[in-house]
């Protein structure tokens, strides 16, 4: 049996394809995670999803910012851009199924492998955040997206304020920051105040702030923490961090990791399949 970590898809369910077959992935005996941002901006978002569905228990994945954008356009709150390649999925057939099944999804998974705690999210964790915590605030969300009205929740989603974590926030306020650490975070200050503008790689934290994974005191940081959503910072292999949004919509590569099975810091392989599309980069 394998664990693997897969980066951001995006709908490109060609490469997807090609990735499961470089590992030789049987849903029988593996297990896939993947982190996040699912759909959008490729070409086949509703063959990824049908995929992934087909796989049953083999699949567990964590929600990314773009697969929320697809919530909230199909429940009335968003109006789909330009950009979007969302239409496969809006109306298809079996669009009830698809949407179903992504609102069952996970904001962060925890899984202990060969000992040591691999805590999966798509952006970042903010630090003041245990990876516990993490989990319990994740699961804030994961019940009202799998709530009756999910539609109230995605219509208050929006928005950058916030844009620091106290235990105090409650509603709206506090579900928009932990979203917003969950499915947006890349850099941040010591103090944990998040800064949503930059886009650019590791070195262009702007001033007062540092990568979410590099502040100081970070309470996960005796945690391998994976994400994906950061497409200008590439693949990063830490023991502490893995980094696998490799910009597979934007022409890079579509990334897995087989998670290591023994050793006190387990040692992870790498995978990768290049993409076809071409785009300017984005988020």
């Amino acid at each position: 049996m394998a664990l693997y970590l897969i980066g951001d898809v995006q709908g490109c369910n060609d490469a997807l394809q090609r990735l499961l077959d470089e590992i030789s992935f049987s849903p029988s005996r593996d297990t896939l995670y993947l982190l996040g941002d699912l759909v959008n901006r490729g070409p086949d978002s509703a063959g990824v999803l049908r995929r992934l569905m087909g796989y049953g228990a083999a699949v567990q994945c964590v929600l990314g910012n773009h697969d929320l954008h697809l919530l909230a356009i199909a429940y009335g709150v968003r109006q789909s851009n330009r950009k979007d390649t969302l239409s496969g999925i809006l109306e298809a057939p079996d669009r009830p199924a698809m949407l179903d099944w992504l609102r069952g999804q996970r904001m962060a998974i925890l899984e202990n492998v060969a000992g040591h705690e691999v805590l999966m999210v798509h952006a970042g964790v903010l630090p003041a955040w245990t990876a516990s915590k993490t989990i319990a605030l994740a699961s804030e969300v994961e019940s009202v997206l799998r709530s009756d009205a999910p539609g109230d929740f995605l219509h208050q989603m929006y928005g950058d304020e916030p844009t620091f974590w106290s235990d105090t926030l409650t509603g709206a306020a506090r579900l928009r920051v932990i979203v917003n650490a969950l499915t947006r975070l890349r850099f941040c200050a010591a103090d944990g105040r998040m800064e949503f503008a930059t886009k650019e790689g590791a070195g262009a934290a702007p001033a007062g702030y540092t990568t979410w994974f590099d502040a100081p005191a970070r309470q996960t940081a005796n945690v391998t923490v994976a994400f994906g959503h950061w497409s200008t910072l590439g693949w990063l292999g830490r023991s502490d961090v893995l980094a696998l949004d490799t910009g597979c919509v934007w022409g890079g590569a579509l990334s897995a990791v087989r998670l290591g099975e023994a050793g006190a810091h387990p040692q992870h392989k790498l995978f990768q399949v290049k993409c076809k599309q071409a785009q300017v980069p984005g988020s």
